[in-house]
């Protein structure tokens, strides 16, 4: 007897195959929501260079990760290509289409297919490792594009309306399962992110809600810092006796905070790197406060 046929996959096995087997390391869920959140800056860099968006003077690709312990939530956002709502249905309903595949064939002739790093497929549901419901709040880079608003509460049945989003981008916002709080902590993520991400090619910034605040002097204030507080300069006395006049601080909510390298050692000449930075390279790297035997 002869038969031919197709093996199917039925969709509502897909996600114990994706929490239990489909990566080692639980937490590898972060480098796969950052990766993609790259590719989408660095896709729509590459747009710019064979002209196909105008690339504002002042634009800076960037990925933040938001968390909010309070809410058991982690959000990954990043200012690139975003999607409309038929690439959304493509690239995450469609289950390991991968869309960075895709954009390198289409420019293949004009885009380094080397910094195009992500699937935005396999790698999206490992969101589901941890979460019991993930939203995608997106806005492509097209021109006259609606926001899209898309959820899915781990089982095979997803919503999508139009969003609310204003700029080009993408937000994954995981809502955490019981199992999992314990990555709704900026400690953890940072070790997370600094694990695996240390050297993307997109500034990476963890951000926390409500946010804490930092005191710093009026010289380094930022354009973007939102001042809580203006501390007035005053006079205090020291062990001796004498007035001494403490300068005036803002009291602002804390920044954002930079985890990556996008310009590794490695990509520099040797003969233009100094001993100080192979130290830092090192002690940043092995987190061995240490000087090396040799380099």
């Amino acid at each position: 007897m002869q038969k031919n046929g197709s093996l199917s996959i039925h969709s509502e096995n897909i996600f114990p195959i994706i929490k239990k087997w489909m990566y080692s390391d639980q937490d590898i869920f972060v480098r796969e929501q950052i990766s993609n959140a790259t590719d989408a800056v660095t896709k729509l860099e590459k747009l710019s260079l064979i002209g196909e968006w105008t690339k504002p003077s002042d634009f800076k690709g960037r990925v933040t990760v938001t968390v909010e312990p309070e809410k058991k939530t982690i959000r990954f956002s990043d200012n690139g290509i975003g999607m409309t709502a038929e690439e959304v249905e493509k690239y995450i309903t469609q289950i390991a289409f991968s869309g960075a595949t895709e954009f390198i064939e289409k420019y293949k002739d004009k885009a380094n297919s080397d910094q195009i790093i992500g699937h935005f497929g396999l790698g999206f549901y490992s969101a589901f490792m941890v979460a019991d419901k993930v939203e995608i709040e997106t806005l492509s880079y097209k021109e006259g594009s609606t926001p899209v608003h898309w959820v899915c509460d781990g089982g095979t049945e997803y919503s999508m309306t139009d969003g609310e989003k204003k700029e080009h981008g993408t937000d994954i916002t995981l809502h955490l399962n019981e199992d999992c709080v314990k990555y709704a902590n900026e400690w953890e993520l940072r070790s997370i992110i600094e694990k695996y991400c240390s050297f993307m090619p997109v500034e990476i910034y963890l951000d926390k809600l409500p946010k804490d605040s930092e005191i710093i002097s009026k010289e380094e204030k930022l354009d973007s810092d939102v001042v809580l507080e203006e501390i007035p300069e005053k006079v205090e006395k020291d062990e001796k006796g004498e007035e001494r006049k403490t300068e005036a601080k803002l009291k602002i909510e804390k920044r954002p905070v930079l985890l990556n390298d996008t310009h590794p050692l490695w990509g520099e000449s040797p003969s233009s790197v100094k001993k100080e930075q192979y130290l830092d390279f090192y002690r940043k790297t092995f987190h061995d406060y240490k000087e090396p035997l040799f380099w």
